[in-house]
């Protein structure tokens, strides 16, 4: 009889997840449908592509080398596709390149978790002490950098922009320190704030969610292993039922001593969907595993992640949870607009449930959260959807009036192709389809970055 592992993550060794070997360079890549000629802007994605030889037997599906794919879309077109590696030293080294510029920190470079435009800057971002990278506007590498100094360590690979302030808030975590950091930036890139908020242990405080006056920390029991690290694991992290699990609040200009901790049962969150305040209580919505990184160490998840609300009381100090929708899910985007307030969709990939550590999915999920009906847009056989991200019609358009982009793999073609969904009739064929001459593996992140 096979192992637990051979049965939930034999898709791994399929080929949506095999690395790309090379980078290309399509230019007017076509368009079948019609491209909104509102979308002005890089649909970009950021995930582990290794460099070399990879086997996802023995090699961590987080650990591999940093790969960026881009498309460029202006004025009812597609202009270009690219994907590049990310010079890390690794990287650059396997080319014969010169390394490249800026300060060097922790015992990686390899930003591979993340991409985020701030302060005018293209910024590719890990976890664990990684410095960010700045990109080109074509996704070549710039530098490492660490904000004219201001960055006293990593940044992470999961930030929140603030969008009332337009200023960027992080929570950054590094094993061979005794506590995370709560960082800001500033709308001119500089960091003006450095908070150490002290932890148990080395968790893996993999995200963080923001509300319009507080930051909610996850100390959960997923925490650096000396054991995984020895073996020579690139993410040496795993579960540890003795850590427990717990949120944090803190005031946005509060200090380590006022964080409010409060116990919660045993889970993971690699991703929340958003925080809010209501009176005395704070909503949290995130998308929660049962266990990830236990029985499995390579790969993310060995339960059935679905969408949970945590609603904590801070005069009283406790905290109420329960599940949302049952749908398995991962990747749940909102409209980010409503980032820290009030929101009523969500869009998200839902996953086959017989098959843990999924990085994409059958069908992409809308759920309504003012009348709690969830719509499947199905993407028909063989075929899968990456994380989402959603772009509004414009500025000023009311929330969720706008497009769903998503990468989705083509098994019959080996191919994939950018789907553009309009959110009117999400459950319709697409407003148009880029099909690609390449293969995008399953990454683990997107961004829509406006303008050039």
């Amino acid at each position: 009889m096979n192992s637990p592992r051979t049965q939930r993550t034999s898709h791994l060794l399929t080929s949506p997840y095999r690395p790309v070997a090379e980078e290309q360079t399509v230019l007017a890549p076509p368009v079948r449908g019609t491209l909104p000629e509102a979308l002005d802007g890089r649909f970009l994605s950021i995930g582990a592509n290794s460099f070399g030889a990879y086997d996802p037997a023995v090699d961590h599906q987080f650990g591999g080398d940093a790969m960026i794919h881009g498309l460029r879309l202006r004025d009812g077109r597609a202009e270009w596709y690219r994907n590049r590696w990310l010079r890390t030293d690794r990287v650059t080294a396997g080319l014969g390149e010169l390394p490249t510029p800026g300060p060097r920190r922790g015992l990686s470079d390899n930003a591979n978790a993340g991409i985020v435009q701030h302060a005018g800057k293209l910024l590719a971002l890990g976890d664990g002490g990684v410095l960010p990278h700045q990109l080109g506007p074509e996704l070549d590498t710039v530098a490492r950098i660490d904000f004219d100094g201001t960055l006293p360590g990593g940044l992470s690979g999961r930030p929140v922009c603030d969008p009332l302030t337009g200023e960027l808030h992080a929570v950054a975590y590094d094993h061979q320190q005794d506590h995370v950091t709560y960082l800001v930036l500033d709308t001119l890139g500089r960091v003006r704030r450095s908070e150490p908020v002290a932890v148990k242990g080395t968790p893996m405080m993999a995200a963080m969610s923001l509300t319009d006056r507080h930051v909610v920390l996850y100390d959960l029991p997923v925490t650096y292993s000396e054991q995984a690290a020895a073996a020579g694991s690139r993410v040496p992290y795993t579960w540890d039922d003795s850590h427990g699990a717990r949120l944090g609040i803190l005031p946005r200009d509060g200090a380590d001593a006022d964080v409010l901790w409060m116990d919660i049962d045993p889970c993971f969150v690699f991703h929340p969907v958003n925080a809010y305040e209501r009176g005395r209580e704070i909503v949290v919505d995130v998308i929660r595993h049962e266990r990830a990184f236990d029985r499995d160490r390579l790969h993310p998840s060995e339960s059935t992640p679905t969408m949970w609300r945590w609603t904590v009381d801070r005069l009283s100090g406790s905290v109420s949870e329960r599940q949302l929708f049952t749908d398995v899910e991962e990747f749940a985007k909102i409209d980010e607009r409503y980032s820290g307030g009030p929101h009523r969709w969500t869009w998200s990939v839902g996953l086959d449930p017989e098959r843990a550590a999924a990085q994409a999915g059958p069908r992409l999920l809308r759920h309504d959260l003012r009348t709690m009906r969830t719509e499947a847009h199905d993407l028909g056989p063989g075929r899968e959807a990456g994380e989402p991200v959603f772009v509004p019609r414009s500025a000023c358009a009311a929330e969720g009036d706008g497009w769903l982009l998503s990468l989705v793999y083509d098994a019959a073609t080996d191919r994939s192709e950018l789907v553009v969904i309009d959110n009117d009739d999400f459950t319709g064929p697409p407003v148009a389809v880029v099909p690609l001459p390449a293969r995008v593996p399953y990454g683990l992140h997107t961004q829509w970055v406006g303008g050039c």
